[in-house]
């Protein structure tokens, strides 16, 4: 598959392009990245140097692709951290001419917003850009929990609830999503330790539940992203995409949890990405 990636992008460390392109390529796709910041690290760390590239900087690549006339080989888009509405109206714009070249090409969207505890952490205007421009266009969505809710406008605190409010995301356009760091209120002693992912499609609903980690590294979410449209292209299941996104993504978490770093170890467990190990149950939902 071709896949162009619009992401920012890190010298040092793995988030946005710098989570997703390798582990894309290690499945052996090809991957256009172009970037929308180029920065030394990710901001957790409180200081980083580079530059936040200008939307028109970001539309001149996009169209420099268009001039070797290849977009129209292009069998998916993939976008996360937006910025600001500007360069988000750029990443729309480059997935209405894809997909006007190829209306086969789909659009996966990480619907960067905020996560539990940290609340809303990008810049005003965004997340309501993203619910009322980008997941009407989106044919794959990946939000958290957090997000889901946002994006679903209410608490989604059940299993019920949950799948609920992804029906809810899904009648306004994407027809696929994936729910990742799903947590329960339902005084269940054995929630309070794991966390669930669920994807939902015209098909049914799955679940997959897996231990919790004491870890919560940045680009977690650009990794799952990038696996999962990946393997929902490749294999046409979300059940078969659901398993093996979340055993690979929990090897990564698992070998960055031993390397005692807060940078993703996605080179030292690319073999568990490239080969996903079959170690969780997929449950059907409905």
């Amino acid at each position: 598959m071709r896949i162009l990636s619009i992401q920012s992008s890190v010298a040092y460390g793995h988030v946005g392009n710098s989570a997703a392109v390798f582990p894309l390529q290690r499945l052996g796709h090809e991957v256009w990245p172009v970037f929308t910041v180029h920065f030394s690290n990710h901001t957790g760390y409180g200081a980083w140097r580079g530059p936040l590239l200008a939307p028109a900087d970001v539309a001149e690549v996009i169209a420099g692709i268009g001039d070797r006339d290849v977009l129209g080989d292009c069998d998916a888009v993939l976008s996360g951290y937006q910025g600001d509405p500007a360069m988000g109206a750029v990443i729309l714009d480059a997935v209405a001419t894809v997909k006007s070249l190829n209306p086969a090409a789909v659009y996966c969207c990480d619907p960067v917003i905020g996560d539990v505890g940290r609340g809303v952490f990008v810049r005003p205007g965004i997340p309501e850009f993203i619910r009322d421009e980008v997941v009407p266009r989106a044919d794959v969505l990946t939000p958290n929990h957090f997000e889901l809710e946002f994006l679903a406008g209410g608490e989604a605190r059940t299993a019920d609830e949950v799948l609920d409010a992804v029906d809810a995301v899904r009648a306004r356009g994407p027809r696929d999503v994936l729910v990742t760091s799903v947590r329960y209120d339902d005084n269940d002693a054995a929630h309070e330790e794991t966390l669930e992912l669920v994807a939902v499609s015209d098909e049914g609903a799955w679940a997959v539940t897996t231990p919790l980690l004491p870890i919560a590294p940045n680009g977690g979410g650009d990794l799952t992203a990038a696996l999962y449209l990946a393997h929902l292209l490749e294999s046409g299941s979300p059940a078969v995409a659901l398993g093996r996104t979340t055993s690979s993504v929990f090897a990564v978490l698992e070998a960055t949890l031993a390397a005692g770093t807060r940078e993703l170890q996605i080179i030292g467990a690319q073999d568990a990405i490239a080969a996903p190990p079959a170690r969780f149950e997929v449950r059907r939902l409905r």
